[in-house]
């Protein structure tokens, strides 16, 4: 698997670790709120578009252009990593 496809694979997993953390917050205030409680199959579509967003963006930021544009900012790839597994 190339090394921009993990790296998108993996920010998609942390962004719903992210959701996920405060979905217990959530709960409570669904439970409390009938009119929330209508929406939480949007919140639930909400966050999944947010993780895939994350992972798009995380492909996008893996191109090479990108990649350069990055480290001129000083905000590249320290090591030089591909994200290839090792």
């Amino acid at each position: 698997m190339k090394g921009s496809t993990i790296r998108a694979i993996r920010t998609a997993l942390q962004t719903l670790a992210a959701v996920a953390a405060v979905l217990p917050a959530l709960a409570a205030v669904v439970a409390d709120s009938d009119a929330i409680a209508a929406a939480a199959p949007w919140a639930v579509t909400a966050a999944l578009s947010a993780a895939a967003f994350a992972a798009a963006v995380s492909r996008v930021m893996s191109s090479p252009a990108v990649e350069a544009l990055l480290k001129r900012l000083g905000l590249g790839l320290a090591n030089g990593d591909s994200g290839h597994a090792r």
